[in-house]
């Protein structure tokens, strides 16, 4: 298996604090945003590789962190390389679910596949969401029942069957259906990879990753995983200031045997 980390993007909402660093690279409690996800991909067994997808004018940040953390492949953490996608403004991005399709045909990826998105704060477990994965076989979402206090127009927003199967998703809609908010967390079974490069072909959006998802389960199975635990989204400068007061501490490595 492989793991991408979506980070080519430029988080412009958080100007000024993303003009000269990347969302992914802002520190929290100290450690860079993505540092939280690298730990916990690196309590997946199967993944033996982590690829950082960047865009041309953050790429060389990402190449001097991995190089920090690739100095602990030795003690068995997963090895980091960082793809370039080229872009260099809002106007010539490829997209989310444009530099997956990079990721696949630069990397030559013909394996089950782990995306994620570089600025995601969860506190779940992924190693237990993996473990569904591998458990049940089929491509899968990872989603939170939220509360009446949260807008699910900011999400994907899925309705679920009651073997855990998506019946329908809808990309950040006007009127949610459900409280099952989906998170740029997604598990794709190899045979799924080249429907990513048709869904592109056909003229489908190519930003916001869940919508592959929506787009994907009319298709073909797609599961949903409920986690338990929280996912936060910074989106603005007050919700940057605040994150630090809602999440916690890093406790990587004591889940890694779990």
């Amino acid at each position: 298996m492989k793991g991408i980390i979506l980070a080519a993007g430029y988080a412009t909402r958080l100007y000024p604090l993303t003009i000269d660093t990347p969302k992914p690279l802002l520190p929290v409690h100290g450690r860079p945003i993505i540092d939280y996800i690298v730990d916990e991909m690196n309590t997946i067994d199967d993944i033996d590789q982590i690829i950082v997808v960047s865009n041309d004018r953050f790429a060389r940040q990402f190449e001097q962190w991995a190089a920090i953390r690739n100095a602990a492949v030795e003690t068995g953490d997963i090895p980091i390389v960082v793809l370039n996608d080229g872009t260099t403004s809002e106007e010539d991005r490829l997209g989310a679910i444009g530099d997956i399709r990079f990721c696949i045909e630069k990397m030559r990826i013909e394996e089950d596949l782990l995306i994620i998105a570089g600025d995601n704060l969860f506190t779940y477990r992924l190693r237990d969401a993996w473990r569904h994965f591998r458990q049940h076989g089929d491509d899968m979402v990872l989603a939170s029942r939220l509360g009446p206090e949260e807008d699910l127009t900011r999400f994907a927003v899925a309705v679920v069957d009651d073997e855990g199967f998506i019946v329908e998703m809808e990309e950040k809609p006007a009127q949610p259906k459900t409280d099952i908010a989906v998170f740029a967390t997604y598990f794709y079974q190899a045979e799924t990879l080249p429907l990513i490069a048709h869904y592109l072909q056909t003229g489908n959006n190519p930003d916001a990753p869940g919508n592959f998802p929506a787009w994907l389960y009319k298709r073909k199975p797609v599961r949903c995983y409920l986690f338990d635990g929280i996912c936060i989204d910074i989106g603005t400068p007050e919700a940057y200031a605040d994150v630090e007061n809602i999440f916690p501490k890093s406790t990587a490595g004591e889940h890694r045997e779990s």
